[in-house]
């Protein structure tokens, strides 16, 4: 019997998928691609379909002659055993949730649908013996700091080098465009994921995810802003002590550790963090009302209802007219505030309700464009 882990990975040709079947080169072993999908990007789903050569393919279109399955369809496959969600935005829902369902493991890169329908999630997980492993960086430190911790959590703090864009003034901010984001970005990340990096809403979703994953209420979870960028986050305990584990802040590291996990593996690809090379490390509080993506998104959680479904929608939409050069960088946060105020709550929705806000809140984003 092979010792080998069936691995699917959804939104393959993505930063995080990449960076996942990285990780997957280096341990032929212990790791195989059994199922690749993929919403774009036909060309490098075919190099990476001829690569690996996994029997169960995901793609709007023919791709070398194999069999197509919906996302939904791989994700479920009784022949996975781990399935990684490294898609953009809120598709890889419906297929996070036909894994928890199988009862499978499922490592989340994709914040959205934790946002957008994180109680969900959970309670799915929970009722089908399924496993959900975080590999953002923050998420990832306290879910690893919390082994064999659990009920002594006393907070959660996670770090934020902010925005380079919080020592502009106002009239450079409104000008700010998609080039300047990715000139500034120093992280291999998604389209998307830049853009949230710089209004913050990255770390808004954060909180969010966290709170989620972890039962831990928000105003036990701040942001700290630490520039360095050495510690990620930090988990405070009730005795009053506080555990963090510092690594290079890549990725891989955190895929790897997730494939591993209770084991670590040794890999040379992974640089080693040298703290000698450190000579300071600041940390400051995260002032109020310089990010209006974060604190809607702060808002809006404590909200609740439909009101994140919203919230993760008219991001992803006016994220999108922002790329497209549509809108202005301001408009962002305009476009959010403007949804939420116009979105009428479903108490204690379910699923569908949370779809059809999700719907009604793209479909009210771009209207505002003319606005």
């Amino acid at each position: 019997m092979s010792n080998q882990k069936a691995v699917a990975i959804l939104g393959s040709t993505g930063a995080v998928g990449q960076q996942a079947l990285e990780v997957i080169r280096s341990f032929p072993d212990k790791l195989k691609v059994i199922g690749l999908g993929s919403g774009s990007n036909y060309e490098l789903l075919s190099q990476q379909v001829q690569e690996f050569s996994p029997p169960l393919v995901s793609f709007p279109f023919e791709v070398t002659g194999q069999d197509l399955l919906t996302m939904k369809e791989l994700a479920a496959h009784p022949d996975v055993e781990v399935l990684v969600v490294a898609t953009a935005g809120t598709a890889g829902l419906k297929p996070t949730l036909a894994a928890l369902e199988a009862g499978k493991t499922v490592i989340l890169s994709s914040k959205e649908i934790m946002v957008m329908a994180g109680e969900f999630i959970i309670e799915t997980a929970k009722a089908h013996g399924a496993k959900i492993i975080p590999v953002d960086g923050a998420l990832s430190v306290i879910w690893q700091c919390l082994k064999g911790e659990e009920g002594n959590i006393s907070e959660l703090e996670i770090m934020t080098t902010a925005s380079p864009h919080l020592w502009r003034t106002s009239a450079e901010i409104r000008s700010i465009t998609w080039t300047d984001v990715q000139d500034h970005s120093k992280r291999r990340a998604g389209q998307k994921t830049h853009i949230d990096l710089a209004t913050m809403m990255h770390e808004g979703m954060q909180v969010i995810e966290a709170h989620h994953l972890f039962g831990v209420p928000y105003d036990r979870i701040k942001v700290t802003v630490h520039p360095e960028e050495v510690v990620t986050a930090v988990v405070g305990f009730i005795d009053g002590s506080k555990k963090s584990i510092l690594t290079s802040p890549s990725i891989r590291f955190f895929m790897q550790y997730a494939f591993s996990h209770p084991e670590r593996w040794p890999n040379e690809h992974l640089s080693t963090l040298d703290l000698r090379q450190i000579r300071k490390l600041t940390f400051k509080k995260l002032e109020d009302g310089i990010f209006p993506c974060f604190d809607l998104a702060l808002e809006t959680a404590k909200l609740g209802d439909t009101y994140p479904a919203v919230m993760n929608a008219a991001n992803e939409t006016a994220v999108r007219l922002f790329m497209h050069q549509q809108i202005g960088f301001t408009e962002i946060p305009r476009i959010i505030r403007a949804a939420l105020q116009s979105h009428r709550p479903v108490h204690n929705p379910a699923l569908e309700d949370i779809l059809a806000a999700d719907e009604w809140s793209r479909e009210f984003a771009v209207q505002q464009v003319a606005v």
